[in-house]
C-alpha cells in the first residue's frame, strides 16, 4: 500500500476505486446539502459534526478511511484527533483493509 499525503496525490484508477468502494459502509456517508457545504474538503481539524454525540463515530470513522486507503495524518489533524479521542474512552476501531 502506498502511503500519500492526501487524496489529491491519488492516480485516477486509485481515484475510481474509492468513488466505488462498497467495502467499508464509511467511505461515502450520504448527508445534507448542507452539511457537505459546510464540510467542503475540510479536514477533521477545520471541521466536525454539529452534532456532538457523533463527534466519536465521526472519529472512529475518519480514522478507519484514512488507514483503509493509507493516507497519512499531518500534525494538524493528529492534535484534533488526539483531543477528540479523550472525550470517547469506549469507542472501537475496526479497519477493513482496501483490496
Amino acid at each position: 500500500m502506498t502511503l500519500h499525503v492526501g487524496a489529491s496525490a491519488w492516480r485516477a484508477g486509485e481515484r475510481e476505486a474509492y468513488v466505488n468502494d462498497l467495502g467499508d459502509d464509511r467511505s461515502l456517508v450520504a448527508v445534507s446539502a448542507r452539511s457537505n457545504r459546510a464540510k467542503a474538503d475540510k479536514d477533521i481539524s477545520e471541521w466536525l459534526p454539529p452534532l456532538e454525540p457523533y463527534r466519536c463515530i465521526y472519529l472512529t470513522d475518519w480514522t478507519a478511511v484514512k488507514t483503509r486507503r493509507g493516507l497519512m495524518i499531518d500534525a494538524r489533524e493528529r492534535e484534533a484527533m488526539e483531543q477528540l479521542v479523550a472525550g470517547c474512552p469506549d469507542e472501537q476501531l475496526t479497519v477493513t483493509l482496501a483490496c
